[in-house]
């Protein structure tokens, strides 16, 4: 397992890139724009990081901005945490056999979201190409919220 992201929304991207870029100093690594869905993901690295991050292979900070939305009330402007797994359903059915909730099950063979006991989001990314569909992932429905 590796650690890929922290994912944070903000409401102001303009003021959210002053404060990670101008003053903290954090650098974009990689920008999507999702016209369709109405958001932006902006990865940003630690300056040492970043030819590291350019291979995706050092930590980043996800900015997530919907374009509509502008204030995030009771902590829902964290995000969740990212890690890349070698095998996306064996991560899955143990965290289940443990007694984890998948609220996001891996129906694509490549993203899967589980929550912590104190509610933080944990996403699970396939490591490489999507792995083909699988039961009971592909049938399985979403369960909460992730």
């Amino acid at each position: 397992m590796r650690y890929l992201h922290t994912m944070v929304r903000v409401g102001d991207l303009d003021a959210a890139l002053d404060f990670f870029c101008a003053k903290l100093g954090l650098v974009e690594i990689n920008r999507i724009d999702n016209e369709k869905g109405r958001f932006s993901l902006i990865f940003l690295a630690a300056p040492d990081d970043v030819p590291m991050a350019r291979e995706r292979k050092a930590p980043m900070v996800e900015l997530t901005h919907n374009w509509d939305e502008k204030e995030y009330g009771g902590g829902r402007n964290f995000g969740h945490l990212a890690y890349r797994v070698k095998d996306i359903y064996a991560v899955c059915q143990k965290l289940m056999d443990g007694g984890v909730t998948i609220n996001r099950p891996p129906r694509d063979g490549h993203m899967a979201f589980v929550r912590s006991p104190d509610g933080i989001s944990i996403e699970l990314l396939q490591e490489g190409p999507a792995l083909p569909p699988a039961e009971p992932w592909a049938s399985m429905p979403n369960t909460g919220s992730w």
